[in-house]
């Protein structure tokens, strides 16, 4: 049996608290309070759609992304695998959780290889920002792409999960100079995500002046990491604390439509909440290039592949059905479809 370090336990907690409990945020993504005008006479043929895009300069079949959730246990091996193939299934990117662990004890790295099942698709490594802080740097950066082959590396944001965290690392000082050295000297582009209480202007604009091109939102709607650590919490003390920050965050529309209104030149990546087709078809309008999905697969995901599939398709059937009422023959003309605020 593998040893089992902290790091790799919390990723068996996180996991299993995802599956069994309620751990949405106090919050809506705030996408229920837009709305297309719909078209009776579109002009265009359903089956003529175009649904393709790119993603850091690779094409894809869909605006979908799978966002980085698992992985650093050998409870999580099988998720990270369903997810992988139906992702490589349907040519659609997929992230992986944090490889903070399979660093730490390289015998967890298994949790986390999939290009051998998804030898097709962008692939998005994921460490911890903060952990620049603590030792990690550029070797450490590198390493987690090598070890999956990866297209790209996500740094990600998570201040007040650490905070909440009694194990948390919580020092997140002049941590912009470090993202800017990875990002200068990665050989693969650098994502920098929240992990669902968003990314304001003036944050993006410190990443973007980072060198940073790539941001996911991550925005409040969605699952609350707020929660889970509620219920990871060993005491009523620390567990009353987390859930004072249920409703905590900027919505995941807030964000990007302020990312948006910013004009930097960089790709948006919209994730937290998100429920269907529709709701991607609302974030690419009001300005996002790309949607990511968690907490609707990750119960399929412990089931098999053939149920993340199921999910996907018709995600990508929504968002087809929504282009259709709306008259948009590509990703670009719904882009630049006219989206109503209530």
């Amino acid at each position: 049996m593998k040893k089992v370090t902290q790091t790799s336990q919390r990723k068996t907690d996180h996991l299993k608290i995802n599956l069994e409990e309620d751990v949405s945020s106090g919050l809506t993504t705030g996408l229920e309070n837009f709305y297309f005008e719909h078209q009776a006479l579109p002009d265009i043929d359903l089956n003529n759609i175009d649904l393709g895009t790119e993603v850091i300069g690779k094409k894809i079949n869909a605006p979908i992304f799978i966002s980085s959730m698992t992985g650093g246990s050998d409870e999580t091996l099988s998720v990270n695998r369903n997810l992988a193939l139906a992702a490589n299934e349907m040519n659609l990117p997929m992230g992986v959780g944090s490889q903070r662990a399979a660093i730490e004890d390289p015998d967890l790295a298994d949790s986390f290889k999939i290009r051998d099942i998804a030898p097709d698709i962008p692939i998005f490594a994921n460490l911890g920002a903060v952990q620049l802080n603590y030792g990690y740097g550029l070797k450490e950066c590198q390493q987690s792409v090598d070890m999956i082959n990866a297209d790209a590396l996500i740094l990600h944001l998570n201040p007040l999960q650490e905070a909440l965290q009694p194990e948390g690392d919580t020092n997140f000082s002049d941590l912009i100079n470090k993202i800017a050295e990875v990002s200068s000297g990665l050989k693969v582009p650098v994502i920098v995500k929240e992990v669902g209480w968003g990314i304001s202007t003036e944050t993006a604009t410190q990443l973007y002046s980072a060198g940073i091109k790539h941001i996911d939102v991550a925005g409040a709607g969605g699952t609350s990491w707020s929660q889970i650590e509620k219920y990871r919490a060993q005491n009523v003390k620390n567990s009353e604390i987390a859930e004072t920050f249920k409703d905590w965050g900027i919505p995941t529309c807030e964000s990007i439509i302020k990312l948006s209104d910013s004009k930097l030149p960089i790709s948006i990546f919209a994730s937290g909440g998100l429920k269907n087709g529709v709701d991607v078809a609302k974030c690419l309008a009001l300005g996002a290039d790309i949607c990511g999905f968690a907490g609707r697969i990750i119960k399929a995901a412990s089931q098999s592949a053939e149920a993340v599939s199921d999910q996907l398709e018709i995600i990508i059937k929504e968002l087809q059905i929504t282009m259709f009422a709306v008259g948009a023959r590509d990703i670009t003309a719904l882009k630049n479809t006219l989206i109503i605020k209530r």
